[in-house]
């Protein structure tokens, strides 16, 4: 071929020509093709886009039904009456709701007022802010890939490590979602739901920053169900003024004891709640642990105030141990069984171990529980000081003591036998029984090492701050059906108080309600 003939030339332009207009024509068809492809994609995103859109809005519209209702019937009042009208009902409905809160504020927080404050709190405070406290406390968790470590073993030569990663990846973070809020008279209760890889621990251990976050004093986190825990806010302290205990019949009044032995009344919780105590039944083995002042007396006297019906009645038999000789001794007459000394102390746990002897021979076989009635009292023994006589005495007297407290403690439930003990120094040494005593209570202590010794591993971090507590009476609950420390204030109970109580079970002193001969006739006991 002559590449200098014109022929070859035009031959070649030609085919030029032809390649770039084959060229053309496939550029046009792939562009036309990206262009179907790009539309589709796009469609793709905002259909995907369209369908998480109203996924999320059923969503919404479904949990948050309160708020749904309202915007619909806000709506549908502007669009079929006009917003004026919507306007003046309003106000014609928050005027009553503003009078009842000033007259009757208790009344309107249990039926209208916690309702409000949880919608509210929810939407402009907890569901805007927790996720932040979540994640500036740790519990948020991230996706981003584990390095993963390869170790490569070349021959001749020296092991490398190799690390691969993902990269140019953002990690996804993921924090509990918010189930619900619930607000009380002082606590706001907020359900949430762990991230997978959390466990209710882990929110336990941040319950003290969280509490910081929040800007209140108090955080306590319970464990509703495996994957969901409810997070509580303490707003403000209800436990801050003195709680009265309950008032004593008339000496005139009925006979009939009417007390419910597994709730007897004996304060306040941190809820506003009336708190009560078991005497009988599960969680009636109770001890209580304080700091001298801390106000164990209320725990040992308001349950008897409210149970002294009861006891005038002969359904409930006090029996005592008081080494120091003071607390006790001041209402002495109410106690059928009394002692000071080791060796009156083990002539009262002798009388109890008998009549609990006397009961298994009766009932054996028989029945499971003993039935209790002014024939087979409730056997209730107040140990005040119970160290003194379980560390601070001679060997003999303490083992002996030791033993049947124990004895006690582990065959009396069934058979109507409850120990109530009280001590200052809750260490093992002192109170070797202490883990047979079904509930216990931790007041003011001045060790956080004793809040565990008291109410076990944990439950300084589960919000049991009794290291912190300066009023008396105030103190940590827990055991056999409780599943958190629950803070209480016991009902304080006065001098006179104590006097009146005598007076009243004694029927004016004029005798012990019987109590001498039903020991004669049933325990061979000592008379009071």
């Amino acid at each position: 071929m002559n590449l200098h003939s014109p022929g070859t030339w035009i031959v070649v332009l030609a085919a030029l020509a032809v390649a770039v207009w084959v060229l053309h024509k496939i550029g046009k068809a792939l562009a036309t093709v990206l262009e179907a492809l790009a539309a589709l994609a796009l469609l793709g995103l905002a259909l995907t886009a369209a369908v998480r859109a109203v996924v999320w809005l059923g969503r919404q519209l479904v949990t948050r039904w309160r708020t749904t209702l309202t915007l619909v019937a806000a709506w549908a009042w502007c669009t079929w009456l006009g917003w004026v009208s919507l306007v003046v009902t309003a106000a014609c409905v928050a005027f009553p709701l503003v009078v009842w809160r000033a007259v009757a504020p208790v009344r309107f927080d249990h039926w209208c007022g916690r309702h409000l404050r949880a919608w509210w709190l929810r939407w402009t405070l907890y569901g805007r802010k927790l996720p932040a406290w979540l994640r500036a406390c740790g519990l948020a968790v991230s996706d981003e890939t584990t390095p993963v470590q390869v170790t490569v073993n070349l021959v001749g030569r020296r092991r490398r490590a190799l690390t691969s990663r993902t990269a140019g990846s953002s990690p996804e973070v993921a924090v509990p979602r918010i189930l619900g809020v619930r607000s009380g008279a002082s606590w706001d209760e907020v359900r949430v739901e762990l991230v997978p890889g959390q466990t209710p621990e882990d929110v336990d251990d941040a319950a003290r920053a969280l509490a910081s976050a929040r800007k209140v004093s108090r955080c306590q986190v319970r464990e509703l169900a495996p994957n969901v825990v409810s997070i509580d806010f303490q707003r403000r302290d209800l436990l801050t003024s003195p709680v009265a205990c309950q008032a004593l019949p008339d000496l005139g009044g009925a006979q009939s004891h009417g007390v419910d032995l597994r709730r007897v009344w004996a304060g306040r919780t941190e809820y506003g709640a009336d708190w009560t105590v078991p005497l009988m039944g599960p969680g009636a083995h109770l001890l209580v642990a304080g700091a001298s002042g801390s106000g164990k007396n209320s725990l040992m006297w308001s349950p008897l105030v409210s149970a002294a019906p009861a006891i005038r009645a002969g359904v409930i038999r006090l029996s005592g141990i008081d080494p120091k000789g003071m607390e006790l001794s001041y209402g002495r007459r109410i106690f059928a069984r009394y002692g000071a000394t080791g060796k009156e102390a083990l002539e009262v746990l002798d009388a109890l171990i008998e009549v609990m002897e006397g009961r298994k021979r009766e009932f054996a076989g028989r029945l499971r529980t003993v039935p209790i009635s002014t024939e087979h009292p409730l056997e209730v023994l107040e140990f005040d000081e119970i160290g003194a006589l379980t560390k601070y005495t001679d060997r003999k007297t303490r083992e002996a003591i030791v033993e049947r407290v124990a004895l006690l403690n582990t065959q009396g439930r069934a058979l109507g036998m409850t120990v109530r003990g009280y001590v200052q120094e809750p260490t093992k040494d002192t109170v070797p029984v202490r883990e047979l005593f079904t509930r216990r209570a931790c007041l003011q202590v001045t060790a956080k090492n004793q809040i565990g010794m008291v109410l076990g591993d944990g439950a300084y971090e589960r919000g049991a701050w009794a290291n912190r507590i300066t009023d008396p009476g105030v103190g940590y609950v827990w055991g056999e059906g409780l599943r958190e420390p629950l803070r209480i204030r016991a009902g304080w109970t006065s001098d006179n108080t104590v006097k009146a109580l005598e007076n009243y079970i004694t029927n004016g002193g004029t005798h012990m309600v019987d109590l001498a001969v039903r020991n004669e006739n049933t325990t061979g006991g000592r008379a009071a």
